[in-house]
């Protein structure tokens, strides 16, 4: 029995990703390739990234296998529905079992499964995956796997208990990079960036609260891979693939500070220093942590806050002082540190002295980048139960993604767009101003900024 993974990711047809060109390998089904590994499960990455979906049809064709796992976000939801269709349709692959697997599935594992999807599998995915097909290979009932769900010959829906979260996440092996071309990631990076790049994970779940944030895979824990073994990954990285940085994909990479400690030493004792970016709470940077992570070889921090509203970041529950957040953006360029944020507008019971609450912060902050998103609400998040009653306009769930999903708000879809235009063009002015001297392309930005204000006005 053969298992293949992918996940439908096909950059050069999502003229979105395109443009911003920033893949990474799929570290979820690398994880998951790794696992089966360990166990003696013969299986095939088909990383989609750089592919196309004639490429993997074609390829699916070929090895006809046993078991095709699919890893499911909001990105790539919709490719692989039509994956799964892809395989429904064909004669040579009707007994190829689907499973899937992801922060989308969690809360629509019945949506899944009504596409023609074998099994879900809810939570992490290592543990569960090997007990499927070892319950599939023999003949096991399949109610002793936790984890998942799946629906009967009588058409019955059927949701095993949940999987108990792996305590020691140490004990899992270190992802199977080698199952995938890593080259065309780092030469893709050093085309459109510069710079080559990897990423890394060093823990799992997130202890805080925010109401928007989904916790569908990793759950609301905090579990972290040791110091040692951390830092035996890195210099396991830079030895064979010479990166030009790393990227932590952590949710909150200082969350502990024992732990940061622990990371120095190993850094220090190794002569280990690469450049890299992570991200993290405001209120969870130190003078000293800013020094050790300068140290180490950080070059950027993104530390999220979302508004520069006190108000809406107590809606969010993001339990942090938008002062605080000022105070450690500003002190991180002081360390020779680069420090990038989050922006979210459109929350529920924002008005316009809130926007302009977050271009204040903006300004003031004078963060070195910033990303702005309007706010969707993802299923299984308080935020989308809170909106769920004002939901306008539902889409079908097979062609739209939670990011399409739109709720009753203070103002217009229009009026949104006219603030994002207003908040970069009014931060831009500030910056090209005051840092750079660039007097003319401060005044294009402001113009640009008076007139998106103007727009807003008209829309309110």
């Amino acid at each position: 029995m053969s298992v293949v993974l992918t996940h439908g990711y096909f950059i050069h047809e999502d003229v979105k990703e395109a443009k911003i060109m920033r893949p990474y390998p799929p570290l979820g089904l690398l994880y998951l390739s790794a696992y089966f590994n360990q166990h003696d499960v013969k299986n095939h990455v088909f990383d989609s990234t750089f592919s196309t979906f004639d490429e993997l049809k074609s390829f699916l064709i070929k090895e006809k296998p046993s078991f095709l796992g699919l890893y499911a976000n909001l990105v790539t939801k919709i490719n692989l529905i039509k994956i799964v269709g892809f395989v429904r349709g064909s004669e040579l692959l009707k007994d190829t079992l689907i499973f899937v697997g992801g922060p989308d599935v969690t809360y629509n594992f019945e949506n899944y499964l009504s596409v023609g999807i074998d099994f879900a599998i809810i939570g992490e995915g290592e543990q569960t995956s090997l007990e499927l097909i070892t319950a599939i290979r023999n003949n096991i009932e399949l109610a002793t796997v936790d984890g998942i769900a799946y629906i009967t010959q009588e058409g019955k829906i059927i949701k095993n208990k949940p999987r108990t979260k792996i305590k020691d996440i140490d004990e899992l092996p270190f992802p199977n990079r080698e199952g995938i071309d890593l080259s065309k990631y780092l030469n893709t990076w050093k085309k459109y960036h510069a710079k080559s790049t990897l990423s890394i994970s060093t823990q799992r779940g997130c202890p805080y609260t925010c109401k928007w944030c989904s916790t569908a895979v990793y759950g609301q824990s905090y579990r972290r891979r040791s110091p040692k073994l951390v830092a035996d990954e890195v210099a396991y990285l830079i030895e064979k693939y010479n990166p030009n940085s790393l990227w932590f994909v952590d949710d909150v990479f200082t969350v502990s500070h024992k732990w940061i400690d622990a990371l120095y030493e190993e850094f220090k004792e190794r002569n280990i220093s690469i450049p890299f970016e992570c991200i993290t709470r405001a209120e969870r940077l130190t003078d000293k942590v800013l020094q050790q992570l300068k140290e180490m070889g950080c070059e950027k921090i993104w530390i999220g806050a979302e508004s520069g509203s006190q108000k809406i970041i107590d809606a969010m529950d993001r339990r942090v002082e938008v002062e605080k957040v000022r105070e450690m953006i500003i002190k991180a360029k002081e360390y020779g540190i680069e420090s990038g944020t989050f922006i979210m507008i459109g929350y529920p019971n924002e008005t316009i002295a809130d926007i302009k609450e977050t271009v204040n912060h903006l300004k003031i902050s004078m963060p070195s980048n910033f990303t702005i998103t309007i706010t969707y609400p993802i299923k299984g998040t308080d935020l989308y139960n809170e909106v769920t009653p004002k939901i306008v306009n539902p889409k079908d769930w097979r062609t739209s993604t939670d990011r399409e999903i739109e709720f009753e708000r203070n103002y217009s879809n229009a009026f949104y767009k006219n603030a994002v235009r207003y908040i970069v063009n009014e931060v831009e002015a500030t910056k090209s101003w005051k840092q750079n001297k660039q007097y003319l392309t401060s005044l294009k930005h402001k113009t640009k900024a008076i007139f998106a204000r103007v727009g807003m006005a008209i829309l309110k």
